[in-house]
C-alpha cells in the first residue's frame, strides 16, 4: 500500500490554511464595506426624511383656516445612501388634493444616490362635532355642537365648517361626543316640513311658504310643494328651512 509523500500532505494543509484566511479575509471585506458604506447612518437617514417631509410642506397649500402635517416613513438603515456634500434635491408629482400619501423622490446628484419616501400627508381643518350625544329625531341648537380641528382628508366635503349652518337641523342617526357632524348625519330640510322658498330672476324676488316632499342636504335638489298653489317644485336647499328657486 502506498502511502502519501509528506511534503504533498503539508502542501495540501498549507493551501487549506490560505483558503481558511482569504475566506476569513473577503468575509471581512463585505462586513466593512456593508456596515461603514452601503448601510446609513442614523442622521443621515433623519436628513432624508426631514427633507421628504419639507417637500411636502413646501408644495402643499394649506386649506383656508387650516394646518398642514407631513410624517415621513420608516426607511431602512441598510438602504446606501451617503453625507450629501450638497443640499438634497426632492421631487414628486402633484398633489391631488384627494390623497393621504405622498411618495417623494430624494437625490444626492453629487453621491449618484437617489430614493423614494411615501410621505403622510394631513390636511387638518376646522369641522363642526357633537359636543353632546344626538339622539335621532333631535334638533341641533348651539349647545350640541362645538369645532375641532379634523382630518379634512377622511372626511372630504361632507362635514360642516361653520356651527350656524347646523342650528335647527334634525339628527337622522345617534351620534356620540366627538363624532364629526356629516351632511348625510342631518337633514338640513326633512321630509313634509315646512319650508321658506325664495324665487328670483331679474332682480326681482318672490317668498312664500311650501312642503319638503323629500330631505335634503345643503346644495341638494329636492321636490317641494308650493302651499299657495299646489304646485310642485324643484328647489335647492340654500339653509335650515330654507329653498332657492331661480327662473
Amino acid at each position: 500500500m502506498k502511502t502519501k509523500p509528506h511534503f504533498a500532505l503539508h502542501a495540501s494543509l498549507k493551501c487549506r490554511t490560505s483558503y481558511k484566511t482569504f475566506n476569513t479575509f473577503i468575509g471581512f471585506l463585505l462586513l466593512f464595506f456593508s456596515t461603514n458604506v452601503l448601510s446609513a447612518t442614523v442622521q443621515q437617514i433623519k436628513s432624508i426624511q426631514h427633507a421628504a417631509e419639507q417637500h411636502v410642506l413646501n408644495t402643499v397649500d394649506a386649506p383656508r383656516g387650516g394646518k398642514v402635517s407631513a410624517v415621513a416613513a420608516d426607511i431602512d438603515r441598510r438602504v446606501y445612501a451617503t453625507q450629501c456634500p450638497q443640499p438634497l434635491q426632492t421631487s414628486s408629482s402633484s398633489h391631488n388634493g384627494s390623497a393621504s400619501h405622498i411618495t417623494v423622490l430624494v437625490e444626492c446628484a453629487a453621491d449618484n444616490w437617489k430614493l423614494y419616501v411615501p410621505v403622510k400627508l394631513t390636511l387638518r381643518v376646522p369641522m363642526v362635532t357633537a359636543a353632546t350625544s344626538l339622539a335621532r329625531g333631535q334638533i341641533i341648537t348651539s349647545q350640541n355642537i362645538s369645532i375641532s380641528m379634523e382630518d379634512m382628508l377622511r372626511f372630504r366635503r361632507q362635514s360642516f365648517s361653520v356651527p350656524d349652518m347646523l342650528f335647527g337641523a334634525k339628527v337622522k342617526r345617534s351620534l356620540q361626543v366627538g363624532d364629526v357632524i356629516t351632511q348625510n348625519d342631518v337633514c338640513i330640510i326633512c321630509r313634509n316640513d315646512t319650508v321658506i322658498i325664495h324665487a328670483g330672476s331679474g332682480g326681482m324676488s318672490i317668498t312664500t311658504k311650501g312642503t319638503a316632499l323629500s330631505d335634503g342636504i345643503l346644495g341638494e335638489q329636492i321636490k317641494v310643494k308650493n302651499n299657495k298653489s299646489n304646485r310642485i317644485i324643484d328647489a335647492k336647499v340654500s339653509g335650515v328651512g330654507k329653498v332657492l328657486v331661480q327662473f
